[in-house]
């Protein structure tokens, strides 16, 4: 609560015991700056959020594809 994504990711990359962590940002903007400032944060993947529920539900199904049955992670 009170934290925006960009809190919650300079967090999460901040602590040694979450930094490998994939971050996925899903947004509503797409503004130039603040996919160079989340990438330069450490943001793995910044999406823009679709309008609509169907599309959504395919992008978060192939991320979740990608992310645990294709890339190879560390441990």
């Amino acid at each position: 609560p009170k934290k925006n994504g960009m809190d919650a990711l300079r967090e999460i990359k901040s602590d040694p015991n979450l930094k490998r962590i994939p971050v996925v940002i899903m947004t509503t903007s797409k503004r130039v700056e603040d996919i160079g400032l989340l990438y330069d944060l450490g943001a793995n993947s910044y999406i823009q959020k679709p309008t609509d529920f169907t599309t959504l539900v395919t992008i978060v199904k192939t991320l979740s594809r990608y992310w645990f049955e294709i890339v190879e992670l560390p441990s």
